[in-house]
């Protein structure tokens, strides 16, 4: 069987996160740049999730993770946006991570794809950010 080979995306991702670690710790500065180096569609996106866990869990600290605005809470990823340009998929997404705390029953989403910024998109991700 032949190994299976990482996408030019995926070590594009790769090289991000190296420099991250190497670089030290990230200002929201650093992430907001990434942010307005985004497609118009993704920037768009990505500029109001920021202001909507800004506005609703001011405790976040802002990063970038593997070349993604991420959030953490006492160090540790809780969730990031991932832009669809990134990985040339249909859709971004907001993704959560087990930090978030989302359970509900045996089975629960925790990556949701964003499409447009509409009012329940926003009350979406303002009552998940409260959950998490």
């Amino acid at each position: 069987m032949a190994a299976k080979k990482f996408t030019d995306e995926e070590r594009a991702a790769m090289r991000e996160r190296a420099k991250e670690l190497k670089k030290g710790p990230d200002t929201e500065a650093d992430v907001l740049a990434k942010i307005a180096d985004m497609t118009d569609a993704d920037r768009v996106l990505a500029e109001r999730v920021h202001e909507l866990i800004k506005a609703g869990a001011p405790d976040i600290t802002p990063k970038l993770w593997y070349g993604m605005p991420a959030y953490t809470r006492n160090g540790k990823v809780l969730c990031h946006f991932q832009p669809a340009a990134k990985f040339k998929t249909r859709f971004a997404t907001l993704t959560f991570s087990d930090q978030a705390s989302l359970d509900d029953g045996a089975m629960w989403p925790v990556s949701f794809a964003l499409t447009a910024m509409t009012a329940d998109a926003e009350e979406r991700i303002a009552a998940l950010l409260k959950q998490a």
